[in-house]
């Protein structure tokens, strides 16, 4: 029974957990992150790219949470139920032992107003020794915080009501309310439960209780979701709880509506205490799916590999001449095309990191790097997955024709600066991996082609960045053509093949960026103070950058360092095997969290250096 009352909402100190204490729950349309305090302080309803309903990891007092935790000063643990994304948040006590259970059903098939579209979220507790006191607190705000909400009762379930939205909680126990929260103290002996759930509902989804038994249920099913999805994988080797805990990470990063998948479920966790690089990364950028289905197909995950590619030919078309080139450099989850980027200015921000973003106006940019990183993609899938149609063919031919034709712009790169445009080395290289693989996979499959064009585009490429992309100076490859400053992009160079991991030219620059840019296996991505990239504030190592560092000295020989490089890596993962975007220097999480690429590269490096030990 919920019991109602009218009263006042018990006090609670708001505060912000470090973005690494936090455990990642999803159903594949939308993600929970969830504190090792037990609070839920991240949920957008009913999509990644949806409003909040949950957000004081961004601001504290205004976010909205979703609290259940011990009363007791107790100590927490937090860990993944074997092989699941089914995530456990353990509480000691001097008189007991408990547990929340936190998960999202998965109806990965669903289509139309079916269970898919409740998007329940299921918090399960349990006593598993002695007596334990727990208190929960459920606080939604609406639209960012900005939406006005009551709360009605139906029977035994709470309805929480904003203008667009409606979410139905069920409870196993008594709650209290004051017409816009809820909450209640129970406590718990050894063997009791207790159940709260969560749903969307209106229009056909009608509210329904969750009992113990059916959330017995749930569990069930969905712990034998992802170990059946699990069980795909070929990796066999040294790291395989973190390859496949990264694997998991990217399968939970991706919305199967339509086979997108999302640069990191967050928006403006900041890179820099404090700072202004604060964005919104809940999009498809072209350039992370891609390599992430590299990654997955790695591993043997051939169906994500196969909804992205679907996605590709459902939802984006090389466009009509815009000034970003024929593709956009990020979409939607359901492929549009607009993002209009604006600030949340009631929202302080994560520790008062502000501004909050929503949208991303880096959609407009002109970043040619990104082609390279999808016809790489659609090169591995028709040679490890299956054939690509003759209708995508024409697609990939159009975009390679235009490749041809305007490789030389200046463009934004790969870090997206809003600093100007350079003629960066990297944008080169992709467009060169563009027209690479495109006349690989033409040669393979005997498809038509305008190959002597292909061919003359792909080497006067590979001349300009000989020529023009080498400091005498520095001894190295370098950020943009006649300069001298070093990026770790370009760590990329023997990756994609362009140049012999042990050419002297290379293992050269190798050299100049692990004295320039490498603090203790970290990679920074670039210098700000040598190449002003527009922005005010400090950054930290780039994770990603450090992967491929490790990828990069593995392919050299130099298996010692890379393996060594690669083991410090792993200790800066969070408690489960988790990684944002950047280490600041002192080894936190920075940015948003969790990052589809630095999961992806992990898997990356970690498979082609298990490779080269034997």
């Amino acid at each position: 029974m919920v019991d109602i009352q009218t009263g006042q909402t018990p006090p609670s100190a708001p505060r912000y957990l470090p973005v690494a204490d936090h455990g990642l729950i999803g159903d594949l349309r939308t993600v929970a992150l969830v504190g090792t305090d037990g609070t839920i302080d991240w949920y957008c309803c009913p999509c990644f790219d949806a409003p909040s309903v949950f957000a004081s990891i961004l601001d504290a007092e205004r976010g909205g949470r979703f609290e259940l935790a011990a009363t007791e000063g107790a100590r927490t643990k937090q860990f993944y139920f074997p092989d699941t994304n089914v995530l456990i948040t353990r509480f000691f006590t001097e008189d007991g032992v408990g547990e929340v259970q936190d998960f999202m059903p998965v109806n990965a098939n669903a289509t139309g107003p079916t269970e898919a579209e409740r998007h329940r979220l299921i918090r399960r507790v349990l006593c598993v020794r002695g007596t334990l006191p727990f208190r929960v607190r459920v606080a939604p705000r609406f639209d960012y915080g900005a939406a006005p909400h009551t709360v009605r009762m139906e029977g035994c379930v709470a309805v929480f009501e904003s203008a667009d939205l409606c979410l139905a909680l069920t409870a196993t126990v008594g709650l209290e309310t004051d017409g816009t929260d809820l909450w209640g103290d129970f406590k718990l002996a050894e063997g009791e439960s207790a159940v709260f759930a969560l749903d969307q509902v209106g229009g056909d989804v009608a509210p329904r209780r969750c009992a113990r038994a059916e959330a017995e249920e749930e569990f069930c099913a969905t712990v034998d979701y992802w170990r059946r999805w699990l069980h795909a994988s070929r990796y066999r080797g040294r790291w395989r709880e973190m390859v496949h805990r990264s694997a998991l990470t990217l399968k939970l990063l991706t919305y199967a509506p339509t086979g997108a998948i999302v640069a990191a479920p967050t928006t403006s966790l900041p890179e820099q205490l404090g700072g202004e690089r604060n964005w919104d990364y809940r999009y498809v950028w072209v350039r992370d799916a891609a390599f992430a289905v590299y990654a997955l197909l790695r591993l043997g995950f051939t169906g994500e590999a196969e909804a992205f590619m679907s996605f590709l030919t459902r939802h984006i078309s090389p466009g009509d001449g815009k000034a970003s080139g024929p593709l956009q450099i990020m979409y939607g989850i359901d492929g549009r095309a607009e993002l209009p980027e604006r600030e949340l200015r009631h929202l302080e921000g994560h520790q008062g990191s502000a501004p909050v973003r929503v949208g991303n106006a880096a959609a407009d940019q002109l970043q040619l790097d990104i082609y390279g990183a999808l016809i790489d993609s659609i090169y591995l899938y028709d040679k490890w997955a299956q054939p690509i149609s003759s209708g995508h063919w024409d697609d990939v031919c159009g975009l390679v024709d235009w490749v041809c034709e305007h490789w030389d712009q200046p463009d934004e790169g790969v870090w997206e600066t809003r600093g100007g445009r350079r003629n960066f080395l990297y944008s080169r290289l992709m467009c060169w991996v563009a027209i690479e693989r495109a006349i690989r996979l033409a040669n393979r499959r005997g498809l038509p082609a305008d190959l002597p064009r292909w061919r003359q585009g792909r080497d006067a490429i590979y001349r300009r960045i000989m020529d023009h992309g080498w400091s005498a100076r520095r001894q190295a490859f370098v950020q943009y053509e006649h300069g001298d400053v070093l990026d770790a992009a370009l760590l990329m160079m023997p990756l994609a093949k362009f140049i012999a991991p042990t050419d002297p030219k290379w293992l050269s620059t190798l050299d100049a960026l692990t004295e320039d840019l490498v603090s203790d296996s970290l990679v920074y991505r670039y210098d700000p103070q040598a190449s002003p990239d527009g922005l005010r504030g400090d950054e930290g190592t780039f994770s990603i950058c450090s992967f491929w560092y490790v990828e990069a000295l593995t392919r050299a020989g130099r298996l010692d360092e890379a393996r060594l490089a690669f083991e410090k890596m792993l200790t800066y993962a969070n408690h489960l095997g988790l990684y944002a975007e950047e280490i600041s220097h002192t080894g936190e999480q920075q940015g948003n969290f969790p990052q589809a690429f630095t999961h992806l590269s992990l898997i990356s490096a970690a498979y082609n250096l298990d490779r080269a030990l034997g």
